[in-house]
């Protein structure tokens, strides 16, 4: 099975779960996908030796380029790891249940359009919660709302900054995203 990762930024996710998969005969991380030229996780892919691609906002939300390079990739498995464009609905109506995207807080607090990165750990901190974690979910039309497949927690404490918080989301994110995949594409594969 061929998943292509959609990545905005420095693609540690992205470098993990390719790594993880790396000599899997069954699953295999094909292709990067990214909304910006300069971002990190094309270096990142250069060095895993997987291909790397750019497209605009314009080429994601108003054509089909990105369909169409899915395609001619065999795509088959789109995961999303630090994504920050809404995707559109022609991938979705492409790939029923077969986009998901990792959230780092517990969903359904801190989600939606805004919410991502350190603004989602901020807002964490900032109500003095007592737990926060990752959410990984399938993608639907809307921001963060897509049926919960995983979710692992972490406990934060007062004394907590969100540089804290995040490196605790960061270490679950991790351990379980790579694992929680491997997991699905299996069971849907049936392998």
């Amino acid at each position: 099975m061929n998943i292509a990762i959609f990545a905005s930024g420095s693609g540690s996710n992205a470098e993990n779960i390719a790594k993880y998969f790396q000599g899997n005969p069954n699953i295999s991380v094909s292709l990067i996908v990214s909304n910006k030229k300069d971002a990190y996780v094309h270096q990142r892919a250069k060095n895993l030796g997987v291909e790397s691609v750019s497209f605009s906002k314009e080429d994601f939300l108003s054509t089909d380029k990105v369909l169409k390079c899915l395609c001619t990739k065999d795509i088959e498995f789109i995961v999303l790891a630090g994504f920050l464009l809404k995707i559109p609905q022609n991938l979705i109506d492409a790939y029923p249940n077969g986009i998901i995207n990792i959230h780092p807080a517990l969903l359904p607090k801190y989600g939606g359009k805004g919410m991502y990165g350190d603004n989602v750990h901020k807002a964490v901190v900032g109500n003095r919660e007592k737990e926060s974690g990752i959410t990984i979910h399938y993608v639907n039309e809307n921001y963060d709302e897509g049926a919960i497949i995983f979710q692992a927690k972490c406990d934060v404490a007062p004394t907590d900054t969100y540089e804290d918080v995040a490196e605790k989301v960061h270490t679950l994110e991790y351990k379980h995203f790579p694992v929680v995949i491997d997991k699905l594409l299996e069971k849907e594969a049936g392998i």
